[in-house]
C-alpha cells in the first residue's frame, strides 16, 4: 500500500503494559499521515489509557464487537492490524470485509482470516516488544524498525485532572516517588522485605513515598510488612485509587519504582524518572520489556538465567541489592532538583 490508509484499526486485546507499548504505532501513523483515522481495539480495562493517547481517535471495546460484529463494518476501516493474535476479532474483521487484515504468519487461523501475513518470531527476537509490534506495518510499507528515541515520542499520553485533590499526598519540596511493590502476578517481584528496607533508607528530608496497588495487595503488605507504612515519609494509597486516578497521580509525581508492570510503562511514557526491576529470564528480561521513555531506567543482573522461569519468585531479582536501587533513586532526585533549578 503506497499511500497511508485513510483509517486503520490497531487491535491489541490484552493487558495494560502490552497496550502502552503498542500506542507508539498510533503515534507513528499520525506522524506520517495526520489525517488518517486511528482506531484502537482493546479490552474495557485498558480503555482509559488508550483514550488518553492523543494519537488514538476512537477506542473500540472487544466485548462490544463480540456482541455486535457489525460494529467493525460500520467503521469502514481500510486496514486492521492484529498486534496480538485474536481469533474472534480476526473472524469479525473478515465478516466486516475490512480490505487489509494483517497478522503474523505463525497462527493457523490467520491463514483463514488475514490476507496479509508477516513472518517473524517474538520469542526468539532480541528486539523490544514495542519494536516488534512495528513489524506488522510491513504490508502497509511503513516503518518496521523504530529506535527507542523515536518510540518515546509516540505515546501521546495526556491524562486529564480527575476529581481528586492530589495535593493532600504530594510534597512540593521533596521528590515524590510512587512505589508499586506488587504486580498482580504479572512480574517477578523484588520482594516486600526489599521494598521495606529500601524505603527505610531513603532520606525523609528528600523523599515523599507513595505506596500504590490494589486493596488486596495493600492488605497483604500490611500483614507481611506493617513497618513499611509506619515511616513518617510514607503514605499508603493502596486501594484508594481507580486506574484513572492512579494514572493522573503518576502524571503529577516525580518518579516511579516497580517491577515490569503496566503502571511502570505508563510512568516511562509520561517521561517520569522511572526505575524497573527485571529478571534476566528471556523473554521477561529488559531487552524485551524495559520501560522506554525520556527518563526510563532499569536494573537487572547481567547473566543468562532460566532457573526461576516456572517459580513465583526469582532469586536473581531478589539478589538485586537495596544499595543498587537506592543509588539510582538518589541520582533521580538529584537530577530532578537540578532540572527544577535550571527552569
Amino acid at each position: 500500500m503506497k499511500n497511508p490508509p485513510k483509517s486503520i484499526i490497531i487491535s491489541r486485546t490484552d493487558n495494560l503494559g502490552d497496550v502502552v507499548v503498542t500506542l507508539p504505532m498510533a503515534g507513528y501513523i499520525k506522524s506520517i499521515a495526520p489525517e488518517t483515522k486511528v482506531y484502537f481495539l482493546g479490552k474495557s480495562y485498558t480503555r482509559s489509557v488508550i483514550e488518553a493517547s492523543s494519537f488514538v481517535d476512537q477506542f473500540i471495546d472487544k466485548e462490544d464487537v463480540l456482541q455486535n460484529p457489525l460494529i467493525l463494518g460500520e467503521l469502514n476501516a481500510d486496514a486492521i492490524i492484529f498486534v496480538l493474535p485474536d481469533k474472534s476479532m480476526a473472524q469479525a474483521a473478515t465478516k466486516a470485509a475490512i480490505p487489509v487484515r494483517v497478522g503474523t504468519s505463525h497462527k493457523v487461523y490467520h491463514w483463514l482470516y488475514c490476507n496479509e501475513r508477516v513472518s517473524f518470531s517474538r520469542r526468539k527476537s532480541d528486539l523490544h516488544e514495542a519494536q516488534l509490534n512495528f513489524k506488522l506495518l510491513k504490508p502497509l510499507q511503513m516503518l518496521t524498525e523504530p529506535s527507542f528515541d523515536q518510540i518515546k515520542n509516540w505515546y501521546g499520553l495526556e491524562f486529564d485532572d480527575v476529581d481528586v485533590d492530589f495535593s493532600q499526598w504530594l510534597v512540593a519540596d521533596k521528590f515524590n516517588l510512587i512505589v508499586h511493590p506488587k504486580s498482580k502476578g504479572s512480574a517477578k517481584e523484588w520482594g516486600v522485605e526489599n521494598y521495606t528496607g529500601l524505603v527505610a533508607q531513603l532520606p525523609a528530608e528528600d523523599f515523599n513515598v507513595l505506596i500504590t496497588g490494589i486493596k488486596e495487595e495493600g492488605d497483604l503488605l500490611k500483614q507481611q510488612v506493617p513497618q513499611l507504612f509506619e515511616q513518617a515519609h510514607v503514605q499508603d494509597l493502596t486501594g484508594a485509587l481507580s486506574l484513572v486516578q492512579l494514572m493522573s497521580l503518576i502524571g503529577k509525581a516525580d518518579g516511579f519504582l516497580a517491577g515490569s508492570t503496566g503502571p511502570l510503562h505508563i510512568a516511562s511514557a509520561l517521561g517520569k524518572f522511572t526505575l524497573g526491576i527485571y529478571p534476566p529470564i528471556r523473554p521477561m528480561h529488559p531487552g524485551r520489556w524495559q520501560p522506554i521513555g525520556k527518563n526510563a531506567h532499569y536494573i537487572t543482573l547481567d547473566k543468562e538465567c532460566n532457573d526461576c522461569r516456572k517459580s513465583e519468585t526469582c532469586a536473581c531479582v531478589k539478589s538485586i541489592t537495596i544499595a543498587q536501587i537506592k543509588s539510582k533513586l538518589l541520582e533521580f532526585a538529584e537530577n530532578h532538583k537540578r532540572s527544577l533549578d535550571e527552569n
